[in-house]
Parts: C-alpha cells; structure tokens; sequence
C-alpha cells in the first residue's frame, strides 16, 4: 500500500490544478459564500475530465441525495463523436453545473406529480468531485422546475447559511472580526454490524428487512463485555484496513476503529470536517463500507437493529459551530466561567433544544430506530441536555446573578508513582444523554446508523440560529438604547436559564425515575414513529423552517408524507416477509420435527419415550399456536396491529427454535451469525 500520506484523497480532485485566476474565484465561493462565477466553470470542467480520464474514469455523474435516504447517480460517458467515425473525450462547463434527471419516480411528498418529469441537479463546489470505480463523481443538489428542494442536501445547505448569518451578527456584538463563513462542523460515527455472507444468503429478513425478524439470543451473547474494544479478528481487521484504505483515497477522514458492544458489531470514527462534507462522507462510508464487506465475504448490516436483545447501531452526530473568526464557539477555554461567548452558545442550545425538542426527535423517527431508542443501549425517547457538573455549575451561578467561578477538573491520580496523572475532563461523558456536551461539542446520539445525518444538522442548524437570531435582537435593542452590553448579556443569560433549565438532566436516562422526572418537568416522551413526525406537521415547525428560508411549508409538510409512507411500507414489507418464512419455512421445518419425533417414539416404544413425547406435545402446541397467528397477520392492517401481529408470530417462531432440531431449523441462528466470522 501506498504510504498514507500519498493514498490521502488520491482519488479526489484537487483544485490545484486550475489557474491562479479560477482558483481563487472558486475558493472565494466555497469560503465566503460567494456566488459561483459561471464564466470559470468550463475551466474547472476541462481539469475535472482530464484528470479523471487520466485515473481511468470512462463515465461522470451528479451525485445527489434524494429523499429516499440513499445516493443516487445517472452515468453518462465522456465521449462524443468526432464526425469522423471515432470519438473524443468532452466534459463542458454546463454539464458540470447543471443536470436534468427525471424527478417523477423519487419520493416528493406531492412537491411532484408524477407526470411532471424534470428535475435539476445543480453543482456544489463546496464538495469535491471523486472517483468512485470508474466515474466521475460530483456532488449535487436536486431541486424540482420551481426550485423546490427534492433532496437532503439543499434544506442542509440553506441551514447552514441561516447559522452562519446568524453567528456572523453574533461576532459584530461580540467585536469579534469577521474573518471567514461561519459554518458548522460534524463528526459522525458510525456502528455497523458484520456476518458471514452465507448466513446471510438463507436469512430473507436480513435481505429484504435489514435486520431478523426472528431468533433468539443465545446463552452467550454480550454480557461478559469482552467485545468492547477487544482485540480485533484478523478476519475484520483486513476488512477495515481495505476499508480504511479505499475511504482514505475519496477524501474521507476515518480515525478511529474497533469492535462494539454487541459480538459482531464495529465502529468506524472520523476526525471532525465541515458538517455539509462530513454528511456526504458520511454517505460515501456506508456504500464503501457495504462493497468492501462484499470482497471479504461478509456482508455489512447497517440497520439500527439487526438483531433482537443485543445492542443495536447509531451515529454519533457530533456538532459544533465554527465561527467567523476561524474558532470553535462551543470551546469553553481554561476559564469556562469568564468565556461570555462561550457561555452564550450553551445557553443558546439549551434554548434551542428545549424550544424545539419535538423537532429533534422527528428527525430520528423511523421503523428501525424505534427498535433502538430507549434501550440500554442508546438514549431514551425523551430529549434533555447533558453538560457535566462543571458547566451546571457555571449555568447556576449565571441564573443567580453571574459566574464568578468554575469547577476545575483536576487530576486523575492513578496511585502507581512511575505513571503520570492524568487531567481530568471538563465533563465526563454520559453515554445515557441523547445530547451530550463532550469538551467542545455537543453529542446527538439518537440518529439511526442507517440514517443520512442530513435530517438531524438541517433541524440542530435552523433552531440554534433561531436561538441565536432572538438573543441577538435584544442585544441590539440594548446596546442600541445605550445599554451596558454586559449588564444586558447577563440579564438575557439568566432568563433563558430560567426558562429552559428543564432541559438539563446530568443523571442516568434508562432509569424509570428520570422517566417520570421528565413527565413532571413536561417533557416530551414520544417512542413510536408516527406521533414523533407530527412534529413537522405543526404550526410551530412551517413558522420555523419558513423563517430561516430552509423548508418552505409545501417542502416540509412533503417530509412529514415521505416519512410516514416510508414508515408504513417498511412494516407492509416486514410483514410480509414474516408470512413468508413462517408459511414456507418456519412452519415445514415444525411439521417435519413432529414427523420424525413420532417415528421415533413409534419405533422404540415404552417408558423411555414419555420426554420425546412430551417434546412431540410441545412443538405440536407451539405450532398450532404459529398457525392461529399467521392466521391473525394475514387478516390485519394498519401499522400499529401488524408490529403486534408480527410480534405474536415471532413468539411462536422462537419458542419453536428452542425445540426443533439443529439439523432441521431453515435459517441460521444467532450464536453463529454473532460469532461464527
């Protein structure tokens, strides 16, 4: 392999390349936010084509993000005929920055009908081009022929701008100089689970579904704790080291790896980049991860829960904002107490989050990760803030008249006099708090593993500029009426802490008091999918979007019916799929077990057959148990009935798992999906 250095972003186009001239006219949009000169684009496009053409690309396409959670991607060749029966390589400015894919057969939410075909792809210079096998690959958003977003990345795009025009009144206040465009950062991790490709080759759940639909836990699965971070298969190693290696060639930062929690589950973290970039590496990980488990066999499971009493995926959404002057606004300094700005961010999210925490869990809602939130393994349904006893701290005091001191956190003394003592944290980390404060960023870990991050930024962007545009305006009123800008900052300060406090819990979230603790402070609890998306159906949510020109009311009532659809055909498609493998495999596979018991009991008859007679009763029970339900499920509709149908099924299914032999059960178990890679 390469030295890294070199492999780094190989495969991505560097805009080096260009002249003087373009060069610094494309910067300026990408850092400032300036308009795209179109004039330079036939330049740029020149570059991108010889410099693909040279990597071995035959093909280019624009990259987008529909709103069916995925990428999508329509290849055309750079040839075009010479007149003289050959052809030449050609790649023009406004292929470049403008495509026309048909927008009738992705989800719009009625943005589109279905006879009204065009949609527009359009250039985002602030992503690079890759190289993805043989394409060139640019990143893009899709719009509708009135400009109305059909993608993930524009509503992401138009929040960003809102944060930084916000953050950028919020410098001038400060006396802050304007240096840069303010912007977001995002580190998301990713969990993801492996298995042998052959057991997934016989596991039509896993297929069709993403994850079981039955199974049961075996006698050993994760509760001696010794996958978490143990030592690495060498299986899985060389998966991650190719997949290191292919994500570090398309630009994508990965750090971090090793094993999860549950057996058979992994982890992949990257270093932290501009939130819009980090999404859409984020969605390059997901494919890359999916086809480098391909060439070792295996195959990458990234729903939120493949596998029923073992700890489910998630993505560790990890925000911060980047302000004007090039620095991280949530980094508290060695003086956290004094840091007004500081200071101010906390309070902002705090606002921001409580305001609109309904909002927050919306963006989480789907049929996989109502599997996952609340277990014992990923924050509970119920949004509240972390942020450590020394920041609680400071917060108390601002409530009470102003911050005079902070909590140090010391050393840690390991007791041992040859080791080092080791500072100690401004916060520990509470695994528990879907919305973690962790040094110099905040946590959301309720997005699902096989969600885009897109959905959750565009909503954390939007209500923390609202939060900072209102804290703004009172200060400009202030200082405006010649104020004490100090005074004024305090006063704003303490309100919001009076008022949104509920929202700071430092405790444990499984626990049933905090459960109750919430519904005192009122909380919201909301644990299945379709009461959480009424969030977006609200006043309070189109008054929001609308505001900060990030979703028109048409755009985001078009989400809320996407959401909605993809939730109940996904539990249409589950259902399914348990009908099919309790009638054509579980049920056959039952019959046949009875069939050779009582062969069994008939040919050696006699006392020492009453257990296997026992054993023929029960599976003859379970399975008659199996045929009333599936039964039931055939004849039910509606999400709701068909989860509790589908569960009824499941029951039986595994009870007879319990009970029919090895040599006979139709698909593998879990011990040996868990275990056997």
């Amino acid at each position: 392999m390469k030295n890294l250095t070199e492999l780094f972003g190989e495969n991505v186009f560097s805009m080096k390349c260009l002249s003087e001239v373009t060069y610094k006219s494309l910067m300026a949009t990408i850092k400032t936010g300036k308009s795209l000169d179109a004039r330079i684009a036939d330049e740029v496009a020149e570059a991108m084509k010889e410099w693909a053409v040279s990597k071995g690309a035959t093909h280019y396409t624009h990259w987008f993000q529909p709103l069916t959670g995925s990428t999508a991607e329509k290849h055309d060749s750079f040839i075009v005929p010479d007149g003289e029966g050959s052809v030449v390589c050609k790649f023009s400015g406004a292929e470049l920055t403008q495509g026309e894919p048909d927008a009738s057969s992705f989800p719009s939410g009625g943005l589109r009908a279905t006879f009204e075909a065009r949609g527009y792809t359009g250039w985002d210079p602030s992503s690079p081009a890759f190289i993805k096998d043989d394409t060139l690959c640019i990143p893009t958003v899709f719009v509708g022929y009135h400009g109305e977003a059909l993608d993930k990345k524009t509503p992401l795009l138009r929040s960003m701008k809102a944060l930084g025009t916000q953050a950028d009144r919020m410098a001038k206040l400060f006396g802050i100089p304007i240096k840069q465009k303010a912007y977001a950062t995002l580190g998301a991790e990713q969990e993801y689970f492996l298995i042998d490709r052959a057991f997934y080759n016989v596991r039509l759940d896993l297929q069709q579904t993403g994850r079981t639909l039955f199974g049961i836990k075996p006698a050993k699965h994760q509760q001696m704790e010794d996958h978490y971070f143990g030592a690495i298969k060498t299986r899985v190693r060389l998966f991650m080291q190719e997949l290191d290696a292919e994500l570090w060639k398309m630009g994508v930062p990965s750090k971090t790896r090793h094993n999860e929690v549950a057996p058979a589950q992994f982890e992949m973290a990257p270093i932290y980049e501009e939130l819009n970039l980090s999404v859409d590496h984020n969605m390059i990980a997901m494919e890359v991860m999916r086809k480098t488990a391909e060439k070792h066999g295996l195959v990458c499971l990234l729903h939120e829960k493949p596998f029923a009493g073992v700890n489910g995926s998630g993505k560790h959404n990890n925000w911060s904002l980047c302000g004007p002057d090039g620095k991280n606004w949530l980094s508290p300094g060695d003086n956290p107490h004094s840091n007004a700005l500081f200071l101010t961010m906390i309070c902002a999210l705090m606002k921001a989050v409580d305001t609109h925490a309904d909002i927050l869990r919306a963006t989480v809602a789907t049929a996989g990760n109502d599997h996952r939130l609340g277990a014992n393994e990923a924050p509970p349904a119920i949004i509240s803030v972390f942020l450590g006893d020394q920041l609680t701290d400071i917060i108390d005091q601002i409530e009470k008249g102003g911050a005079k001191s902070s909590k140090t956190g010391g050393q840690i003394s390991l007791g041992v006099d040859t080791l080092p003592a080791l500072p100690r944290g401004n916060t520990d980390r509470n695994r528990t708090s879907p919305f973690a404060f962790t040094g110099n960023k905040f946590e959301f870990r309720a997005v699902g593993s096989d969600q885009s991050c897109a959905g959750s930024n565009v909503a954390l962007n939007t209500i923390v500029a609202e939060a900072l545009d209102e804290i703004c305006t009172k200060l400009e009123a202030d200082v405006k009426a010649g104020r004490n800008f100090n005074e004024s900052l305090q006063k704003i300060l303490a309100g919001i802490i009076e008022k949104h406090k509920r929202i700071l819990y430092n405790g444990d979230n499984y626990t049933e008091e905090w459960a109750k603790e919430a519904e005192k402070r009122g909380l919201p609890n909301v644990k299945k999918t379709p009461d959480a998306l009424k969030a977006f159906n609200t006043e309070k949510a189109k008054k929001l979007f609308s505001k900060y020109g990030v979703l028109s009311e048409k755009e985001l009532h078009s989400r809320f019916e996407i959401y909605n659809e993809t939730y109940d055909k996904m539990i249409e498609i589950e259902a399914g799929v348990t009908l099919t493998m309790a009638k054509t495999m579980f049920i056959p596979s039952a019959v046949r077990a009875q069939a050779e018991l009582a062969g069994s009991i008939k040919a050696v008859a006699g006392s020492a057959m009453t257990g296997a007679a026992a054993s023929l009763e029960a599976i003859s029970s379970e399975t008659e148990n199996l045929y009333k339900a599936i039964s039931v499920l055939e004849k039910t509709h509606g999400a709701d009935k068909l989860i509790d149908a589908m569960g009824k099924v499941r029951t039986s299914v595994d009870a007879l798992e319990k009970m029919v032999p090895k040599d006979i059960w139709p698909v593998p178990v879990y011990a040996e999906m868990l275990f056997m890679m």
